[in-house]
This record gives structure tokens, C-alpha cells and sequence, in this order.
């Protein structure tokens, strides 16, 4: 049973990939506006950004490109939902549905290929900074935990997407659902440190998700001790993800009984 869901889930993920790089806009459009915002962010109100200990456009661009990364995932997940919603419509989960192959390899490819997609977008942001100043004293077991947090983040938000995909009634609002997760970084330390915002607002920056993971990359990335804020934020992307894989099963099974 297992051989035949791992066999189902690597043929349909081939499929979802194939799509993806038949139009290689769609990861070109994710990462347009990370690095727009990046670029936005660094030579133009960087300079008047104060966080704590020279306010360089080099030391901005360190503090700065956390933030950026999680917006990229937010970005890139929306076509997940996208995708999702046209085969939904179109059919096509039906049709699989009456062939022997096992049901959740429908779901798990869509994911797996958002996971392999917002890699390769992660991947332009992370070269497009370098080139304008980022650096990091990250040591190799550094750079992996960054790359788990992020897949683990990615995995979080896709089955979000999926939920997304199956319930939505129009393509738009299939992607539309990503809107207040992109905007969710802004309310964090993801640009300027939490401790320059209003009282209510800096609550909420300090206990949402958002802020914690941040705060581990930032701290990875320099080489310096993570402390509690790595479980913090390990706990809320685990969270996430299984409350979100759950309600996105249920839903999927009554959506194909």
C-alpha cells in the first residue's frame, strides 16, 4: 500500500511539475515581488529604517531578507490554490479518482510541487540579495536548519492552499486567500524591530507566527545562538501545518465521496 501511494504521489508530482515548467512565468511572477519589495525596501527606505546598531544598506539587507523570504512563500503558494481549483473544475480529480491510484497522491503532489517551486523562488531572492549586499556567517548545519524552517513553513502554508483550492467558488478566489498572508509580515519584526510600534500592535507583532520565525532565520543567518524563539516558531509551523493537512483531508475526502 505504501509502494503504491509513493509510486501514485512521484508520477502525479511529475505531472504538477511538468506544468510548471512548460510556464516558468508563474515562478518568475512569485519572485517579482519579493524582490521588488527587497530592492523597495533596501535602497530606498533602508536608509531612514532604525534597527538598533548601524543602518547600513548592507546590515538592512541582512536584517531585512527573513522577511522577504516568508513573503515569497505566501507569494508562490497562491498557485498552488490556483492549480488545485482548475483541476477541481476541470475534472480531472474525478477522473483520477476513478482510477486505482491512491487518493491523498492527488493533494501530496500539488504539494510537493509547491514545495519544489517556492525552493527555486527562495532560491532567485536569496541571489538577487547576495548581489546587493546580503552576507551571512552561517555555517553549513545553520543553512540547513534555515532550509528546513522554510520548507516546513512552505509545507504549513501549501495545505492552507489546498483548503483554499478545494473550497473556493472562482479562480480568483481561489488565490485570492494568500492577500492576508503576505501582508502579515508587515505586522511583525520583519522590517523594523517590534519594539518601535504602538502597544496593541507590537502585542500582536511579538505572538504571531510570523515574528518568531523571522527571528530564528535572522539569528541563523548570522551564526548567532537561536534560543527559544526556534521552538516558537518550530511549534507554530507544526501547528499549522497539521490543523491545515487535517481540514484539507476531510475536506477532499467529502468533496470526492
Amino acid at each position: 500500500m505504501t509502494t503504491h501511494f509513493v509510486d501514485d504521489t512521484v508520477t502525479l508530482t511529475g505531472r504538477s511539475l511538468t506544468h510548471v515548467l512548460r510556464s516558468p512565468d508563474t515562478i518568475i511572477t512569485t519572485a517579482v515581488m519579493p524582490v521588488a519589495l527587497l530592492l523597495l525596501f533596501v535602497f530606498v527606505l533602508g536608509g531612514a529604517v532604525d534597527i538598533g546598531g548601524g543602518a547600513g544598506q548592507g546590515s538592512y539587507v541582512d536584517y531585512l531578507l527573513p522577511g522577504i523570504l516568508l513573503i515569497t512563500i505566501a507569494s508562490g503558494i497562491s498557485y498552488t490554490a490556483y492549480r488545485l481549483f482548475l483541476d477541481v473544475q476541470g475534472g480531472i480529480v474525478e477522473r483520477f479518482e476513478s482510477m486505482p491510484i491512491a487518493r491523498s497522491s492527488v493533494l501530496w503532489a500539488h504539494v510537493l510541487t509547491s514545495v519544489a517551486a517556492n525552493l527555486i523562488s527562495l532560491a532567485v531572492v536569496v541571489g538577487v540579495a547576495v548581489l546587493i549586499g546580503f552576507r551571512s556567517s552561517a555555517s553549513v548545519l545553520d543553512w540547513l536548519a534555515v532550509t528546513g524552517i522554510l520548507v516546513l513553513f512552505t509545507l504549513a502554508l501549501t495545505w492552507l492552499a489546498v483548503i483554499a483550492g478545494l473550497t473556493a467558488k472562482t479562480v480568483d478566489g481561489a488565490s485570492a486567500f494568500s492577500y492576508p498572508l503576505i501582508f502579515l509580515p508587515f505586522l511583525s519584526s520583519a522590517f523594523v524591530p517590534t519594539g518601535s510600534m504602538p502597544g496593541p500592535v507590537r502585542w500582536f507583532a511579538e505572538n504571531q507566527p510570523v515574528t518568531a520565525i523571522v527571528d530564528s532565520l535572522r539569528a541563523l543567518f548570522s551564526g548567532q545562538p537561536v534560543g527559544g524563539q526556534l521552538w516558537v516558531a518550530l511549534a507554530w509551523c507544526v501547528g499549522i501545518l497539521l490543523v491545515t493537512w487535517a481540514a484539507a483531508v476531510v475536506l477532499f475526502r467529502r468533496r470526492v465521496r
